[in-house]
């Protein structure tokens, strides 16, 4: 690992006394990222909740993993296009609720390096960020597993920890149900994205687990001891920032809301991004409904320009950065309709800058 991260290396006076603190400020300055969902869910591009929402067995849902080529995922192209849209940064779902991970990993089979596609799309993307300078964030789904057979189970989180199955899969370990082994699989894999690809600009956790039971209404974070794991992120690589939603011990470094949440541009007492996503169109939001994921219903129903545009307005006007979703195809193309307009996007603010947050 170099001594100065890559995409920090004009904060090299300041990074040696304090990294964390030359990294928020990088962040400040960022003000606009690219966010990627791809795994599974996008060959059947039908949104990143496809399993949960048509719940689908876990061992049904596997058998897509003999499908998953990547064929058309090409990092270099992913950061060229990053840095013509103008952005600053690239998050990557590296294991989604499905289980699915883009990386290598010796905690499961279920991921990339063991399908047709035999490639660490993590490691491809890292290694293009840094020859770039571009910073690299890398989500993860800690809250909820789809897969893990002591992940948050129904029973106890209730709803949406698992999908609503008439019968119990017989992988999920729910009479002799473990948390701890569950975690104990998350600071592993943790660990390993943070040792195998170098510097790493943020790591992105998600869900909270919203439980519908009576006694545990709500966020109930305690179990999972995020303390511990947010030490474990420090102490490998301190200058990684740790975002969690909108913040779940309070000691997260940035928070992250969702642009359809009530609270986005509430006033956190720390920098922030506003995610959003590139489908659908406001014009039609109501027949389509927003997705993270490749969803093939709303091919021609993106944002556009103006809408994008709009976009950056609003989270110039909060202070925020701006976390702009694609979703790539089943074979790990971008989609050439939102590359279009995020070129747009890219040569307006090459001609303008960012829109002024006073206007």
């Amino acid at each position: 690992m170099d001594t100065v991260p890559p995409y920090l290396k004009d904060y090299s006076d300041r990074y040696e006394d304090d990294p964390r603190a030359t990294a928020l400020e990088w962040f400040d300055e960022a003000r606009y990222g690219l966010f990627l969902h791809y795994g599974l869910y996008s060959l059947l591009g039908n949104h990143e909740w496809v399993q949960y929402n048509e719940e689908i067995p876990p061992e049904e849902y596997a058998l897509l993993r003999d499908s998953f080529t990547a064929e058309n995922f090409d990092a270099e192209r992913i950061v060229e296009f990053t840095q013509d849209a103008g952005m600053e940064y690239v998050n990557l779902t590296t294991k989604h609720h499905d289980g699915f991970c883009l990386f290598e990993t010796d905690q499961t089979t279920f991921n990339s390096v063991e399908a047709p596609a035999s490639r660490d799309l993590v490691g491809e993307l890292a290694d293009a960020c840094h020859d770039a300078g571009l910073g690299l964030f890398l989500y993860y789904s800690v809250g909820i597993d789809w897969r893990h057979p002591h992940a948050p189970n129904r029973e106890e989180w209730g709803a949406p920890a698992r999908p609503a199955y008439d019968d119990r899969p017989g992988c999920y370990a729910d009479a002799g149900h473990d948390l701890t082994q569950y975690l104990d699989f998350v600071e592993k894999q943790v660990t390993e994205l943070l040792t195998q690809y170098g510097d790493i600009a943020g790591i992105w956790f998600d869900p909270g687990v919203f439980s519908t039971l009576p006694d545990k209404q709500g966020w109930d974070p305690e179990p999972f001891d995020l303390p511990t794991l947010y030490d474990r992120v420090r102490e490998l690589q301190p200058q990684t920032l740790i975002s969690y939603k909108d913040g779940v011990t309070g000691t997260e470094d940035i928070v992250a809301p969702e642009l359809y949440y009530d609270n986005a541009g509430e006033d956190f007492g720390k920098p922030g991004e506003m995610c959003a996503c590139m489908l659908p169109s406001a014009e039609y939001e109501d027949e389509v409904g927003h997705s993270w994921g490749y969803m093939k219903s709303a091919e021609g129903k993106h944002k556009t320009v103006d809408e994008v545009w709009a976009l950056l307005e609003e989270a110039q006007a909060v202070d925020y950065n701006l976390l702009l979703n694609t979703g790539p195809l089943p074979d790990g193309a971008l989609d050439a309709e939102d590359t279009a307009v995020l070129r747009d996007v890219g040569r307006r603010l090459e001609r303008e800058g960012f829109p002024d947050a006073s206007t």
